[in-house]
Parts: C-alpha cells; sequence; structure tokens
C-alpha cells in the first residue's frame, strides 16, 4: 500500500485545490480589511433561520464529534478509529490546546468590552471571553474534512468536505467565539498536521496488518 506523502497529497487534491484558492481569498480579505472590520461585517450578516442553524453546524466541530466517530469506527476498522483518535489528539488536545494558552488572546466579547452593546449575539448560545486563537471547532472540523476525504473513493467528495469544514468555521464567527484570524489559523493547523499525520501513521507497518483492518463487530 502506498503511503508517501506525495499519496497523501493526490488522495487530496479534490480538496487541496480549492482549500488553497480559499486560503488566497482569505488572504485579500485580511490584507484589505481590519480585524475590527471583518469581525462587524460577519456580526451585521444574520438572520432567524442563521441563528437556528449556526449552534447546529457549529457543533459539527465540536471535540466530542471526532470522539463519537472514533468510538463508532472502532466496530468496523480499528485502524480508522485509531487514525480519528490519534489525529484529534495532534490537531486540537495538543496543536490547538496548546497555542490558545500561549497566545491566550481574547475573544470578541472581551476585545470589545468597551463596544459591547453593538455585538450582536445569539440567544442561547454560551460566549466565551479568552483563549481565541486558534478555533478548536475549525481544526477539528478541517481535520475530519481531510481524513473523509483521504479515505472516500469519490475523490470529488473532497470539495464537499471542504465546504462542510469551511461552515463551521464560519459559525465560529457568526456566534461571535472567534475572530477571522482565529478561523483561518485552525484550519491551517487541521488541514496541515492531519495531511503530515496521515502520511506518518498510515505508513507504519503494524497498522497495516490484517487485524487493524478489523473491528469489534468482524473479529
Amino acid at each position: 500500500m502506498e503511503t508517501g506523502l506525495k499519496t497523501v497529497l493526490r488522495k487530496l487534491r479534490w480538496m487541496v485545490v480549492p482549500y488553497l484558492l480559499v486560503l488566497v481569498i482569505c488572504l485579500v480579505i485580511k490584507l484589505t480589511f481590519t480585524k475590527s472590520e471583518i469581525y462587524f461585517a460577519v456580526n451585521g450578516l444574520y438572520s432567524p433561520a442563521a441563528d437556528f442553524l449556526a449552534p447546529y453546524v457549529t457543533d459539527l466541530g465540536n471535540g466530542w464529534t471526532a470522539v463519537v466517530i472514533a468510538a463508532i469506527l472502532l466496530f468496523f476498522s480499528y485502524r480508522k478509529a485509531l487514525i480519528v483518535a490519534s489525529s484529534f489528539a495532534i490537531t486540537s488536545l495538543l496543536g490547538a490546546q496548546l497555542l490558545k494558552y500561549i497566545f491566550d488572546a481574547p475573544r470578541p466579547r472581551l476585545y470589545f468590552k468597551d463596544e459591547i452593546k453593538h455585538l450582536r449575539f445569539v440567544k442561547g448560545v454560551e460566549i466565551l471571553s479568552y483563549h481565541s486563537f486558534p478555533s478548536g471547532h475549525t481544526v477539528t472540523a478541517f481535520m475530519l474534512a481531510v481524513i473523509l476525504t483521504y479515505w472516500n473513493k469519490n475523490k470529488a467528495m473532497g470539495p464537499v468536505f471542504l465546504l462542510i469544514a469551511v461552515l463551521v468555521g464560519y459559525s465560529r464567527m457568526y456566534l461571535s467565539e472567534h475572530f477571522f484570524e482565529d478561523v483561518v489559523g485552525g484550519s491551517i493547523i487541521g488541514f496541515v498536521l492531519t495531511t503530515v499525520w496521515l502520511w506518518w501513521l498510515d505508513s507504519r507497518k503494524f497498522i497495516q496488518r490484517p487485524g487493524w483492518q478489523k473491528g469489534l463487530l468482524n473479529r
């Protein structure tokens, strides 16, 4: 089984190309507008439907989503369960959480504390104040998008998984939990670390053994 970095990137090509385009657009936005301008532009675009959907979309990047997926995969493939669980540990628990405490950046609610009356929040959503960079939900969403694209035989699904991850990132801004920079940074962390980890882990001899391809239901 080919598992070199080039092979991994080839399997991800339908996600890599549009993702690079997204990053270019994000760079243009960042160079054109200030942090505050981007935040208030997103904060000013709202609707009852988006208020209802955003909390559900954002939960797709919740850490528990990755844990549940890994637990379900245990029944079908130990290899896939290990890949999801370890990728989550590397990208979110070690990568994102470590950076959150290193940067200790304020979230919108604290950053704009003197302008709090101008901020719009979605009712029923707990708004945090600290550890803004990077967006952990976005890291997890991109981690899962990379893995699902890597496994999916229909590589054209890559843009679909990418779109879902992007929507998770946008929902973090819509809910005033994160800034644009937090989301973009989270996407890069999730994408890069997961790609490298897939290349390293899936090339280990032990994980290619027949026993690892089995699960609890087909031992």
